[in-house]
């Protein structure tokens, strides 16, 4: 017998095709009942409860929710984050393969988990699903609110239907959009009927090695039910105290409650609790965490001093042993000078300069000379108190609140954190800045940037503490510029403004990302000496800068300023615009004087309005006597080279992509990266935040490409693009230009008698490990055996072209990159004399290291004899040469005759005195002539010389 309404309880049927259902009993034991009620016909299948009420089912009439309970009337909702909620489920969907190619389930561990206040997803490389299936009976919706502040996680959220088939979704439905630190956002995507499986799926991407920060989830809604049987109580540490509560409100500070509860208990006296708390804590003895110092404002006196306060909600004790007290108020110390551009005005207070004067704080405000105008801008160095346009605030993960805390304190010579209610609270210092005007003195720089700014800062931590610097444009999109983790030593960031438009720069400041209810880090602290911005539209002006003077031939001659073409720097002496000579760009921070326009670098040419250094494609070298002409012009088209893949320490697959331009498009920079899903706006969003969020432009960009195979996703994921080359520094053989390393050892040597080209760039973008910014070289090596288009490569110790994560080093081997050919480059063969026609040939050298430039000259033919030349002139030659010889011969033969003739007389007159061998013959052949002359073969006397001048005359 179940005559009891505890012994069964009812339940609708399923709707049939009319729409109509029935109501049943269901024993709570099967078979042990047998006089059930009879079924009857149920309410609309599409009938539902107002919020605040519910369907009380043996009545079927909607019936107000109790005390200490809620209802949604036609939905769901999850807010209560203790443990997962019943229904929802974890799935981690990636999976390692083990050295034997078996499964080895690598994600066991990772899985979405419950912090109390909201859900947090996994922080590593896994793939992890939180899935809840919900059925609807008519069209509704789902919505939660979330964190998403790291774009190292991808996040999306899909539906399903009951055949598991993705639901149409828009991209901007499909990938959440990222949120400031701190900041929770909503998420609404709508629902049809029938069954629907929901997935919030997140995906750590470690590739930088960088620990990532989880989504947090948070009130998850869901409208479209077809009823509620039942109230929800509300969660301990809630309550609500009318009856028909659509939902329950936290128990305020000092206060408690149980689950269900329709109000809150207050704690003893000697006992705490914050916000929305299911108990009630003993209050620890005060310490030096539990205050802080703040610098009054200046009074009358131009005075200021120290005070200390508690940190509120104060919830220690300090009236016990060992408790620490509220230190005594400081001196009153003389209150710091205004800052630049502000002036002490008669009641101690500092106020902005009028338009058209300028100050250093120090002295009252200053017309701007003739012929200058006033360099707009903010410049804080002095911090008595917070300036108009600066915001300070503190946001709360999910555990406390801090909404009515300072997130940053003014300390006189920098800005410091303050103390938040928790370690993990997000400490907000924002600064707006309405818009950027380029003054007339700095029109002629058409570099893109608008304005620049520049702080000095310092992080003392002893946990995982990270500082945050954020930039929000037009209020579309928030986006973190850098951060940086642990201790920093002072040090001065800079960023450019590349766009003229409204923004709102953030500074968060956290000291643990663990939910604490603590403050255990308190003394860990972030502070800011410095900040200064440049060409802002309402600024105030510290001093005055040249500008250019109307031309002197205008009707409207004078002293007043006017902007000067791009391109055009102001003269020194004449304060007149003048055109920068050639191949030399504006690159610095200001346009007066001729030594504004800076030469490009070797092997580089400036665009029309020298604003930027480029190659255009050719370079021209001299050596050994020889110049070398080079056209890269086949090179110039926009490269791709991917390097990998590489695997994660989880196994995730990813690969780095490079996109070059290496010369050409009149200075462009043609290299453009693109994340596809690191930041889904909305499409009027898109055009507006395109270079903020979504692409960079540069000679070489990287991006870090996770494949469809390396996860499972349905589509290439592409991110963390950054720029590595912003700027031109020049082309040259030699291995070292402005400090940067072409470092030829990192690949192989070059073979070939033809040197390599280095290509120099930079990235003046500074970042947290690289505090001079990136730098990237390309070495264009001839090599004729490659296309003229070429192949680039990086090097095999750094298989993600960088060794150091700062310098990035490519080598791009191309047959464009040899010399145009001259006539230096071939030689000339003659051939032989064939049926009196000779030819000639022309030859390249080898191996021929040229392209394009001369031609070979074509082959020739002339006449030529049987006999050639060089026969010729050796018959010529032995002809003259047995001339010459028979002629010596004769000539030495004759002398010979000449010399016996001169003995033989030499012999005969020697006979005359004393007794010599006579001779055989003195005979003269035929034709000989006597010789007259007196030989003798000894002194002879004076009597002797005379007789034989006697006998010559006879």
């Amino acid at each position: 017998m179940c005559t009891l309404q505890k012994d069964f309880y009812f339940q609708y049927t399923e709707c049939d095709s009319t729409g109509s259902r029935w109501r049943v009993a269901i024993p709570l034991d099967p078979g042990s009942c047998s006089d059930l009620p009879p079924p009857t016909r149920g309410t609309d299948c599409s009938f539902s409860c107002q919020a605040g009420m519910f369907l009380e089912m043996s009545t079927q009439q909607c019936t107000p929710c109790a005390a200490g309970s809620y209802s949604l009337g036609s939905g769901l909702r999850f807010d209560q984050w203790d443990a997962i909620p019943v229904g929802f489920t974890n799935l981690a969907s990636f999976l390692d393969l083990g050295p034997n190619g078996e499964d080895v389930q690598s994600c066991n561990s990772s899985s979405w988990t419950p912090q109390g206040m909201y859900l947090e997803s996994n922080r590593d490389e896994c793939t992890v699903s939180l899935v809840y299936v919900v059925h609807l009976e008519k069209q509704g919706s789902v919505s939660f609110t979330y964190q998403y502040p790291d774009n190292n996680i991808l996040f999306e959220f899909y539906v399903q239907n009951e055949q598991c088939q993705e639901m149409a979704q828009a991209d901007d439905q499909k990938w959440i959009r990222v949120t400031s630190n701190g900041d929770w956002e909503t998420h609404t995507v709508s629902l049809k009927s029938g069954t629907n499986i929901l997935y919030w799926r997140t995906t750590g991407i470690l590739v930088g090695g960088k620990m990532v920060k989880p989504v947090l989830l948070r009130n998850i809604q869901i409208e479209g039910v077809a009823y509620t049987s039942e109230c929800f109580p509300c969660r301990p540490g809630w309550f609500s105290s009318m009856p028909g509560s659509s939902s329950c409100q936290p128990c305020p500070s000092n206060t408690y409650s149980v689950k269900g509860s329709s109000s809150c208990t207050p704690c003893p006296e000697h006992l705490y609790s914050l916000e929305g708390w299911a108990e009630c804590k003993v209050r620890p003895p005060c310490s030096e965490s539990d205050y802080f110092q703040i610098h009054t404002a200046c009074d009358g006196e131009g005075k200021t001093q120290v005070l200390y306060r508690w940190v509120e909600p104060k919830i220690c004790v300090e009236n016990i042993t060992g408790a620490a007290e509220l230190p005594a108020t400081g001196q009153r110390e003389p209150c710091p000078p205004c800052n630049p551009g502000y002036y002490n005005s008669n009641d101690s207070t500092c106020s902005p300069c009028p338009p058209g004067t300028h100050s250093d704080g120090t002295y009252a405000c200053a017309k701007c000379p003739a012929g200058t105008e006033p360099v707009l801008g903010y410049e804080y160095k002095w911090w008595n108190v917070l300036p108009a346009n600066m915001k300070t605030s503190c946001l709360n993960v999910g555990n406390s609140k801090c909404d009515d805390m300072n997130g940053w304190e003014v300390a006189g010579d920098h800005i410091r954190s303050g103390a938040g209610s928790s370690d993990n609270n997000y400490l907000i210092l924002s600064l707006h800045v309405p818009g950027f005007k380029v003054p007339a003195s700095l029109s002629g720089m058409t570099g893109g940037e608008f304005g620049r700014i520049s702080f000095v800062f310092e992080t003392l931590c002893s946990a995982d503490c990270e500082l945050y610097f954020m930039m929000d444009v037009n209020t579309k999109s928030t986006t973190v510029v850098e951060s940086w983790e642990g201790s920093k030593e002072r040090q001065l960031f800079s960023h450019s403004m590349t766009r003229n438009a409204s923004v709102t720069y953030t500074w968060a400041f956290q000291r643990t990302n663990h939910a604490l209810d603590v403050r255990r880090y308190v003394g860990d602290v972030a502070k800011i000496y410095s900040v200064s911005v440049t060409n802002v539209v309402d600024g105030v002006a510290s001093a005055c800068r040249a500008c250019a003077l109307v031309p002197q031939n205008s009707h409207r001659a004078g002293s007043s300023c006017v902007p000067c073409p791009a391109g055009f720097y102001i003269d020194r002496n004449t304060n007149r615009c003048q055109e920068c000579p050639p191949n030399t760009h504006l690159a610095g921070r200001h346009t007066y004087g001729e030594d504004a326009c800076i030469a490009c670098g070797p092997g580089s040419v400036s665009n029309k309005e020298h604003s930027r250094c480029f190659s255009d494609c050719s370079f021209t070298l001299t050596e050994n006597n020889r110049t070398l002409t080079f056209d890269l012009s086949p090179m110039s088209d926009i490269v791709s080279l991917t390097v990998g893949p590489s695997f994660t320490s989880k196994g995730t697959k990813y690969l780095h992509l490079f996109n070059v331009s290496l010369c050409g498009h009149e200075g462009r920079r043609a290299a453009v990266c693109t994340d596809n899903v690191t930041d889904v706006s909305t499409k009027e969003d898109r055009g507006d935040m395109a270079q903020f969020v979504n692409s960079v432009d540069s000679f070489i960009c990287q991006s870090t490409i996770i494949p469809t195979d390396g996860r499972g996703f349905r589509m290439v994921i592409s991110s963390q693009s950054v720029s590595l080359a912003d700027t031109f520094m020049g082309a040259t053989v030699e291995a070292v230009l402005g400090g940067v390393s072409a470092e030829p050892g990192l690949f192989p040597d070059n073979s070939r008698n033809v040197p390599d080209i280095n290509f120099f760039y930079r990235s003046t973008q500074v970042t947290a490990s690289c505090d001079q910014g990136r730098s990237s070289v390309i070495i264009v090596r001839c090599n004729p055996e490659k296309s003229e288009r070429g192949e680039i490569s990086v090097p095999s110790s750094c298989p993600a072209g960088t060794c150091d994560g700062c310098t990035f080093h490519f080598l791009w081997e191309s047959a464009s990159a040899c010399p145009r050919c001259t006539p230096d480059d071939y030689h000339r063969i003659e051939g032989a004399c064939k049926g009196g026609i000779q030819e000639t040939l022309f030859m390249w050298n080898e191996p021929k290291l040229c392209i394009k430039g001369v031609s070979l000259p074509p082959p020739s033919s002339s006449p030529c004899e049987v006999i050639a030349l060089w026969l010729k002139m050796g018959l010529g030659g032995g002809a003259f040469v047995a001339v010459l010889l028979v002629s010596l011969t004769f000539y030495f033969w004759k002398k010979n005759k000449r010399l016996e003739y001169k003995y033989c007389r030499l012999v005969m007159s020697a006979n005359k005195e004393c007794e010599l061998p006579a001779a055989d013959s003195c005979g003269l052949t035929e034709g000989e002539e006597p010789d007259d002359d007196v030989v003798y073969a000894q002194k002879p006397s004076l009597l002797g010389k005379l007789r034989a001048i006697a006998n010559k005359v006879h």
